[in-house]
């Protein structure tokens, strides 16, 4: 079957740092000095109100500009981030999703600009929009018309950039919000299903360029720590996309069949605790996606050893870049064939996965489909189960994580030494948002008014009569149109959707219900006390989707016999206010993994002291620095628990501590 080719010495994978920060400028200098220390392509990283098509001025984007990627708001800071790269020599990956077309419409415009003809651009917009419902929660339209969106773009390219991925299929995220390697390979399959049955069905692909469409499919990948299974699990991704695309779209060309993936190494499988162990997990997961030769990633980004601890900064972005070359330049990986061929473990566990995946896959397509799958919450009710597995089994010490549940006697680290972990992160100066806002109000001031509203009225017209939505994009974006614009235009035609949390399929494993038990009795306890079953609500302030720990605290928290109150991912402060007073809740805890507590979680405990809840304690979980957690402590949170805090029912245990202390206080 054909895998994915294999590099040679002098032509390895294209090696990335995944990147973006603070402004548009900032990231260009970044970057540049990136490939100058050997880097071959580029992986843009965007913040989160670019990604969810706000602007930086928008209610929701407060604290979450220039975050954890470059803000980009219009054909100006396109130009400004791609200064002085020459587009048409460098492979572009771009971590975008619901915006895709707007930002391919970017790059595009760009690129022409300084000359470079469209059929010689090379790269891959993610655009992978079903795991955004299951994992990443940047999704902004219905399902439906996210798959048109995808559809309309992928015409396009196999017309104007043909040498363009237009859609990278994303199972890396799957992996992280819990997903087993059968359910990684079967649900990406799904999704890739639902994508090329879309194309065949729209009509606007002949059916004589179907493989030329498949011969576009990207994936992107997730390389844990189980470095035979993961080896195993690419194989078993080649098998069967050479499988499905033979079978299901008539594919007869093995160059178009072949399975062409990139990878990041497990960024959320990083620990806080003992972040220096994290070098050595990040070189085992590379191993993983380079060692078999027919099955190795065609790109590989790694991330830094401390971005468990927050943004790394750009010699941490050096450190990862320094592990590939030397991987492919020092050692002698890419001199020999694949040292796995022949190996009857490797097959016998390439086969499991293969089974598993196909009867998977098979339910998938039972329900309806990916789309369908995503509706019913069926997926996502089963990633949020098998996380919940997976914690267990970490909280139980069956599986060994060193630093955290074993071994964890440690010398104090010089690499965070020295004033906190701020020394060791990068820190997004506080005025990067109000530049990008200040940014943004002089460019609408220097544009012609009319041609955005001409544009904008094309691109709703188009939007609701089924034209495709490239060309009316690409108007919007040479009249000035902003991001946000585009995307209210769109959520207007197309409305917006709230997901299903999957957290009411899940419950919490048999493992550790003697622990639970005696939780589950203070929670009844001290519930009885204060008149009532204690109620906690847990709210996503701001834009970051990374909602699977939210989901395990729900879990827990509800077995553990609290009523929870959870409406999901995207909420303002003001809403999450309205919702405590509304269902007269105990607690509140709230989730932020994308570094905008500082200022979204004041704003909270404002609005509740506003609302006379004085009485009702917050605590916060997330990626959150020593000096940050002193912050929010002094602002009135009662707890602070990051990723070193892995043991849910303490969590609860502790929980109710708070509760009684605040209600003996009052």
């Amino acid at each position: 079957m054909p895998y994915p080719s294999s590099p040679d010495r002098d032509r390895p994978w294209v090696m990335r740092t995944y990147a973006g920060h603070s402004s548009a400028a900032a990231s260009n200098a970044l970057y540049r000095r990136n490939l100058a220390k050997g880097q071959t392509g580029l992986s843009v990283a965007f913040d989160l109100p670019t990604q969810t098509g706000y602007d930086p001025d928008h209610e929701l984007a407060r604290g979450e500009v220039g975050k954890v990627g470059v803000p980009i708001s219009h054909l100006g800071d396109a130009q400004i981030l791609f200064d002085g790269i020459p587009l048409d020599k460098m492979n572009t990956s771009m971590t975008i999703n619901a915006t895709a077309m707007w930002l391919l419409a970017l790059y595009e415009a760009v690129a022409l600009e300084q000359g470079a003809k469209l059929e010689d651009l090379t790269g891959t917009t993610q655009n992978d929009i079903i795991k955004e419902y299951l994992s990443r929660g940047t999704y902004v339209f219905p399902p439906g018309p996210s798959l048109r969106l995808i559809t309309d773009m992928i015409a396009h390219t196999v017309v104007h950039l043909p040498k363009w991925n237009p859609i990278n299929i994303c199972s890396y995220h799957l992996q992280e919000a819990g997903a087993t390697p059968v359910q990684e390979v079967a649900y990406a399959m799904s999704t890739a299903i639902a994508v090329l049955d879309a194309v065949r069905d729209a009509g606007q692909v002949p059916q004589e360029r179907m493989g030329d469409v498949v011969a576009r499919i990207s994936f992107f990948v997730n390389a844990g720590m189980r470095f035979i299974e993961e080896t195993c699990k690419l194989r078993a991704f080649a098998q069967l996309w050479d499988e499905v695309t033979r079978e299901r779209y008539g594919v007869e060309n093995p160059k178009h069949r072949r399975f062409r993936y990139g990878v990041q190494v497990n960024s959320l499988g990083l620990t806080e605790a003992q972040p220096e162990n994290n070098v050595q997990r990040i070189v085992l997961e590379m191993l993983g996606v380079t060692l078999s030769r027919n099955a190795r990633a065609r790109a590989v980004q790694l991330p830094a050893w401390n971005e468990a601890l927050g943004l790394p900064r750009p010699w941490d972005q050096q450190w990862a870049l320094r592990m590939q070359q030397v991987l492919a330049f020092e050692s002698d990986l890419l001199e020999y064939d694949d040292i796995f061929d022949g190996s009857t473990v490797i097959e016998a566990k390439v086969a499991s996965i293969l089974d598993g995946a196909r009867a998977e896959i098979a339910r998938v397509q039972e329900i309806g489909g990916a789309v369908a799958a995503i509706e019913s919450g069926y997926m996502k009710g089963e990633l949020v189960r098998s996380l919940a597995e997976r914690r267990a089994r970490v909280e139980a010490g069956d599986d060994t994580i060193i630093g955290v549940n074993k071994y964890t006697e440690t010398e104090p680290s010089p690499l965070t030494a020295g004033g906190g972990t701020e020394k060791a992160i990068f820190t997004v100066d506080a005025g990067v948002e109000q530049a990008a806002c200040e940014r943004l109000a002089a460019w609408k001031a220097d544009r012609d008014q009319n041609a955005v509203d001409a544009t904008l009225v094309a691109l709703a017209d188009a939007a609701k009569n089924g034209t495709n939505l490239m060309e009316p994009t690409l108007a919007c974006v040479r009249a000035g149109v902003t991001t946000g614009e585009w995307a209210d235009v769109l959520r207007d035609v197309f409305g917006e959707y709230r997901a299903p949390t999957g957290v009411s399929a899940a419950s919490s494993p048999a493992a550790g219900q003697d622990a639970l038990a005696a939780v589950r009795e203070r929670v009844r306890s001290t519930g009885e006390r204060l008149g009532g079953r204690l109620r906690m609500l847990v709210g996503k302030p701001g834009l970051d989707g990374h909602s699977n720990g939210a989901e395990q605290i729900a879990v827990r928290a509800r077995d553990a016999g609290f009523e929870v109150v959870y409406q999901g991912i995207r909420l303002t402060p003001a809403q999450i206010v309205a919702a405590a007073v509304a269902e007269d809740v105990h607690v509140v805890g709230l989730s932020i993994l994308s570094g905008a507590h500082a200022l979204a979680v004041p704003t909270v405990i404002e609005g509740l002291r506003a609302a006379g809840l004085d009485d009702v304690p917050v605590i916060v979980g997330g990626i959150i620095p020593e000096d940050d957690a002193a912050m929010l402590k002094a602002a009135g949170v009662a707890r602070v628990f990051t990723p070193k805090d892995y043991g849910l029912n303490e969590i609860m245990d502790e929980i109710v501590t708070v509760i009684n202390e605040i209600q003996t206080a009052v």
